[in-house]
């Protein structure tokens, strides 16, 4: 029989859902981004090897992975990002660098983070972080870690729920954390934190995170083992020192009287 009646393996590759043109294209070229191939000859499907992540991002979905308003135009050309440059060149160096090769970075499970102190621009430098990643087209879930915790407290109404809401949160390519430190030190949230962070670090999945504490006062606060993993998967924090640029740039409002400021049921006849 001839080659033309039976062509090679490869070639009888197709892919499951041909309609589905507008599907992210597949990485490896073996499907049209449906995640399936299929075996003309015998009608068998199989996993493309592009699968796995499809599906984490169909469950990262569900997760809060939009930059938030305030942070949409963060950009390298405009303030307060070029206000940093000017005073903190080596930090915006690093937060470049990581951006370079942010798809490698985060394929190994590389990730970064920020401290130091309240309004230095920690969380806009991350955000610049989560905005590469969805401009690369990874899944990106950005919490601060009080909201996040309110989360995982919602979630326990089932234990299906909380497991599921823990798998997605392992699953997204990027998890940005922000405030580490900021939460009320309870043992069950040490032990949601641990779970997240470990979790993460033997999944090989990168994190970004900001805080106002070095890894040793962060240690005390959130227990040594959670720390340990934050810098095996984020290497040395990034620090970032200075004044509060919130308060530099906060508007000025007209002075008012004493009367004004008072509510209409503390005024007297």
């Amino acid at each position: 029989m001839s080659t033309d009646e039976h062509p090679p393996a490869h070639a009888r590759l197709s892919v499951i859902g041909r309609s589905a043109g507008r599907a992210r294209p597949c990485p490896f070229d073996m499907c049209d981004g449906t995640g399936f191939v299929v075996d003309e000859q015998t009608n068998t499907a199989s996993d493309c090897p592009c699968r796995a992540g499809r599906i984490a991002r169909v469950r990262a979905a569900q997760l809060e992975g939009r930059i938030p308003r305030r942070y949409q135009g963060v950009s390298f050309e405009r303030p307060p990002v070029s206000d940093i440059a000017r005073t903190a060149p080596d930090q915006i160096q690093s937060i470049r660098r990581y951006l370079r090769t942010i798809e490698q970075n985060l394929d190994s499970g590389r990730g970064l983070w920020i401290a130091g102190d309240v309004g230095t621009g920690k969380t806009t430098l991350a955000m610049l972080v989560s905005k590469g990643a969805l401009d690369a087209g990874r899944s990106v879930a950005i919490y601060s870690l009080p909201r996040l915790l309110n989360l995982l407290r919602e979630s326990l109404a089932s234990e299906s729920g909380m497991l599921d809401f823990m798998d997605r949160l392992t699953a997204v390519d990027l998890l940005h954390l922000d405030d580490l430190g900021a939460e009320n030190q309870t043992e069950w949230v040490l032990e949601q934190l641990y779970s997240i962070v470990n979790a993460r670090y033997e999944a090989q999945r990168a994190i970004v995170a900001t805080t106002n504490l070095m890894p040793d006062a962060l240690a005390e606060h959130l227990g040594p083992r959670t720390v340990s993993r934050l810098v095996e998967i984020c290497g040395d924090p990034i620090p970032l020192y200075g004044c509060d640029r919130r308060l530099e740039h906060r508007p000025e409002f007209p002075q008012q009287s004493e009367h004004a400021l008072l509510g209409a049921s503390d005024l007297r006849p």
